[in-house]
Order: structure tokens, then C-alpha cells, then sequence
């Protein structure tokens, strides 16, 4: 545990309430907020001094800060707008000029930030971060910088490589220049930056990385190794599997894993932390309970389970345990979803009431445990375990009803139906439906969203890959519409069409977050309650469905 006394100087309501988001954040990575004093008087109660000011300091303040009696971070505008006379910025060991507009910048490693943990201490390279962050603020321009002072984080405005985030030892003062506009104060990567140097400041020692297991190692096993090994701060220890071809190209892929054809063995393997869970979905809720009574955090695929208590079951246990147990809702940072989330939080097309989405096609069903009822739940539990994840964090409102319908017409050999469709009802009256068929030979659009002043549509694409055989004969591959992102298209009122772009996010968005919020406490974008939500969803739709259609109210 770290206390902080912050010094909050601010004349924006809305970065001040920013900086009470932070607060909370940083507060559940374990650095406890203390008010900070009016005066010069009791900076010594905490640990470190955060200072977040845009308005003049008292002179006394200042100079107390200058020569601090515990390390002091200065925050944000600090440097340029709360001490005029240089005397922080002398402290710091910097000579800041203006400011650029608020714009994308890319915060990249400083010369001496190559592992942030070792710029405060030498135990090495204990880096948590990939090669640069994205964040929307202003640089501070940096004229000169004093020789003892160590560059943690560089920001580039033309040619030039300012310095945002510096560390001099000599006067125990830090600085870090972003944080002026109430976006980048509660940014994810910047509050992961700032964990970091508070926890160094206050001489705490890095956490090691977090030790992942694989109980399961199937194409999406192959997924989470290539992620886990990619992100910092996780590393991978050890993969099970009933298939020792498959354990064969686990360990080929990382050299030195240990691997095991047991899962006890994996469960009680000493040096795991969390396991992930790639088992087919009607075992996930008995693996989970087992990983957590063998005290590891648990990371399960989707869907949660095939019942809703099996959830509660699961959610229950690692709450009494303080373990974490999330579920891999991988597509909820698809390019598209992000982009429709955005269009409709930004209210471009007013207020959304009607929203659809399509996955499918014309074609046999795989032949895999995905098409069996009794291990996969059902064709709502497939893909229903994305897209009705995305509708849903859409539409965060609470539900009324749950319709459905199936039907199995033509595939007789698996017990998936053919074709399903849920409709969900919400207590406001916006309505959602999902449609997954095998049996659509001609393909509806992936997303149709009606707005009050305007619409999206999503439409599949046909993409191939077109190559030569050894004899030099055409050889092409036609990719199934849901390999591709959809063209995203937003229609106004008056009958324009703007083609949406679709940009790919950061690399594995879920690692990186499930790293944080183990070894920082920092929160997650997807949440067990959230896929809780999702299963009660697909559970009343197999109700509603077996009985001719009538609405159930999930669980």
C-alpha cells in the first residue's frame, strides 16, 4: 500500500471530477488517496505528493515542494501554469516552453525508461509496456533538461523528442506533462504509467509478471499463447491438453513451457497464477471452480457456461476467494463493434431504437463440438456468445423480454439448429435481434442500426486469396463473410452515405487489460457480470424457443 497526498488546483469542473476518477482508480491498484494540505505544512504524512494544478500555488507551497520531504509527482499543467517563476520546473530539472493543441500523441520509451521499474532501482528489465501508447493531449515543448535528470517517456512534436515523463533522484521530483484535458487524465495506458512511478517513488519493488496456464490448446489455445507471450507482464508457464500433437505445437511455439497431458497437474502446477480455460463450453464452469479452489484467477472462453447458475456458482467462489474470473470476449474490440460503439455514443445518428445483426451463410455446420447442443448449448450459445455480447454493450439498459425461434431443416446430422433468431426486448422499448443461419443463402447485413436521425449498416464482404498451385494452376481460397470485417456505412436523414472507417485497435486489447488488473488493480473492459449477462440471454432464448416462441424474462 502507497498513500499519496494530492494537491488539487483545478479550475475545470470536469478535469477536477477526472482527477476523483483517477483517484478511485489508482486507490484500487493500492495507492490510497490522502487530501492534501492547504499549506506547506504536512507533506511528509504521506508517502509521495501528487500535485494536479492549473492556477498559481501559494509561494510557500512551492518552495515546500521544491525541497519536498517525501518524492513529489507534478501533474498535468503544473509545470507551466502553477509555478510562473520556474521554481518547480528548476526542481524537476526542466526548462518547459509552450504547449501543443490537443492531438493523437504517441508516447514512446525515453532513453532511460527501458523497464520504468529499472529507471528507479537496477534489478534489471521488469518493463510493462509495449512499444508506445496512444493518448489524446497536449506536449509540453522542453528546452533544456538537466544532466541528472532521466527520461522516462518522450512525445514527438516534429522532428523533436520532448520528454513528458522524467524522473530526477537528486531532488526526489517527478514529472509528468500530459494529463490536461479530462480524456487524458483518465486515459488506461497513462494510469497504468502512473501506478508504475508512484509505486517506484514510494520504493515499493516491481510485481513479478503474472505466471498463465493453458487448459485447453485448441486453434484458440494457439491465440491466447501467441497473446500472453506478446504482452508484458504476463508469461506463459505451462499448457494442457488431452492431444500431445497438439502439446507438440504448444511447446514449438514456446520454447520452454512446461506441458502436461493432465489437468490436475496444471491445476496444482506452483508456478501458475491464472488459467485459462479452453475447454468446450459445458465443462468451463466445473474447470473453473476447480481452478479457483486450486486459488488460481481464472479466464474462461466463451460462452461463461450453459446456465446461468453455473455463473453464479463460479462468480460466487472467486468473490469469496479474491480471485478473478472474467470471460474472453474477444470481439467486443472488433474494429466494427468499436466503430459502431463510437458513432453511437457520439449520437450521429441520434437516438438508437432498433438494432440488428447477422452472422451465416449457406453451408454444412463444422463437425466439431461446436454443432452439438448438449456440449456447445446451441447455435444461441455459438455465436450468440459475440453478438449478442456486442448488442448488449450497446444497449446497457436492463431487459424486459426474450423471444426466439429455431429451426432444423436441412443439416440432420448435428444438433445445432439450422437457423435461430432472439429478439430482445428492453425496458425503454429499444429492440435488438440476433440471427445466426446455415441456411441463409442469401445474406442479410451484418449490423443495421436505426438511430432517430440516421442508420448503419454493416455489409459482408467477399474476399478470396488468389495463389498458384506447385504446377502453377489458380489456386483460391474464398473466405467465409465472417473472416472479414464488414463495410461500415452510416446513413444521414437526407439521404447521404458516409463510408465508416474501421481502423484495428491496439494488439491484444484483453491480455494487456487482464494484465493490469492483476498486477495493478486496474479495471477491465469486459466483466464477468457483463458475460453473465450475456449467458441469461442466450439461456431465455433456448427457453423461449422450446416453448413456441413465449417472451422469458432472463435470469
Amino acid at each position: 500500500m502507497v498513500t499519496a497526498a494530492w494537491i488539487v488546483r483545478l479550475g475545470s469542473a470536469a478535469e477536477q471530477a477526472a482527477v476523483a476518477d483517477l483517484r478511485r482508480q489508482l486507490a484500487a491498484a493500492g495507492i490510497e488517496a490522502l487530501d492534501g494540505p492547504d499549506g506547506a505544512t504536512g507533506l511528509s504524512a504521506a508517502d509521495v505528493v501528487v500535485v494536479w494544478a492549473d492556477r498559481r500555488l501559494e509561494p510557500d507551497l512551492v518552495r515546500a515542494l521544491a525541497d519536498p520531504a517525501v518524492p513529489v509527482l507534478l501533474a498535468g499543467s503544473t509545470l507551466t501554469e502553477a509555478d510562473p517563476d520556474g521554481v518547480l520546473a528548476e526542481a524537476a530539472g526542466v526548462a518547459v516552453g509552450a504547449s501543443s493543441p490537443v492531438h493523437d500523441v504517441r508516447l514512446r520509451m525515453g532513453p532511460d525508461g527501458k523497464g520504468l521499474y529499472a529507471a528507479f532501482h537496477t534489478h534489471g528489465d521488469h518493463a510493462h509496456h509495449d512499444e508506445h501508447e496512444h493518448l489524446a493531449g497536449r506536449v509540453v515543448t522542453v528546452a533544456r533538461i538537466a544532466d541528472d535528470v532521466r527520461v522516462l517517456r518522450t512525445a514527438r512534436l516534429g522532428l523533436v523528442d520532448h520528454p513528458v515523463l522524467v524522473w530526477r533522484p537528486s531532488t526526489a521530483t517527478a514529472a509528468w506533462t500530459m494529463g490536461t484535458s479530462p480524456s487524458a487524465i483518465v486515459d488506461h495506458d497513462a494510469t497504468r504509467l502512473l501506478v508504475q512511478v508512484l509505486q517506484q517513488m514510494a520504493g515499493q519493488e516491481p510485481p513479478a509478471p503474472v505466471r498463465v496456464g493453458l487448459l485447453g490448446y485448441g486453434a484458440i489455445g494457439h491465440e491466447h499463447s501467441r497473446a500472453v507471450r506478446a504482452v508484458d507482464g504476463l508469461a506463459l508457464t505451462a499448457v494442457c491438453d488431452t492431444s500431445q500433437d497438439r502439446l507438440d505445437i504448444a511447446a514449438a511455439a514456446a520454447p520452454g513451457v512446461a506441458t502436461t497431458t493432465s489437468a490436475e497437474a496444471l491445476l496444482e502446477h506452483g508456478d501458475v497464477d491464472v488459467v485459462v480455460v479452453s475447454t468446450p463450453p459445458s465443462s468451463h464452469a466445473h474447470w473453473a471452480l476447480r481452478a479457483i479452489a486450486s486459488v488460481k484467477h481464472v479466464v474462461l472462453e466463451k460462452p461463461f457456461a450453459i446456465r446461468t447458475a453455473e455463473a453464479d456458482e463460479v462468480l460466487a467462489a472467486a468473490d469469496s476467494a479474491g480471485l478473478l474470473a472474467v470471460v474472453y470476449q474477444n470481439r467486443r474490440f472488433d474494429p466494427d463493434h468499436l466503430a459502431v460503439r463510437r458513432i453511437i455514443e457520439r449520437g450521429d445518428i441520434g437516438e438508437v431504437f432498433h438494432v440488428e445483426t447477422f452472422v451465416g451463410g449457406y453451408g454444412h455446420p463444422c463437425n466439431l463440438w461446436h454443432s452439438d447442443e448438449g456440449v456447445s448449448g446451441g447455435a444461441f450459445y455459438d455465436w450468440g456468445s459475440h453478438l449478442l455480447d456486442q448488442v448488449l454493450d450497446l444497449i446497457p439498459t436492463p431487459i424486459e423480454y426474450v423471444t426466439a425461434a429455431a429451426h432444423k431443416r436441412a443439416w440432420f446430422d448435428v444438433t445445432n439448429a439450422d437457423h435461430s433468431r432472439v429478439t430482445v426486448r428492453f425496458v425503454d422499448g429499444v429492440e435488438a435481434e440476433f440471427i445466426h443461419s446455415d441456411l441463409a443463402a442469401a445474406l442479410k447485413p451484418r449490423w443495421y442500426v436505426l438511430g432517430t436521425r440516421g442508420a448503419i449498416v454493416g455489409t459482408w464482404r467477399s474476399e478470396r486469396i488468389v495463389a498458384r498451385s506447385d504446377i502453377g494452376t489458380l489456386v483460391e481460397d474464398r473466405l467465409a463473410p465472417a473472416d472479414s470485417p464488414p463495410l461500415l456505412d452510416m446513413h444521414a436523414a437526407d439521404g447521404s452515405v458516409t463510408r465508416v472507417a474501421t481502423p484495428a485497435g491496439p494488439a491484444y486489447p484483453f491480455h494487456r487489460e487482464l494484465a493490469d488488473r492483476l498486477l495493478f488493480g486496474l479495471p477491465m473492459t469486459v466483466t464477468a457480470q457483463q458475460a453473465r449477462r450475456v449467458l441469461s440471454v442466450m439461456e431465455a432464448a433456448s427457453a423461449s424457443a422450446a416453448d413456441h416462441g413465449r417472451p422469458v424474462v432472463p435470469r
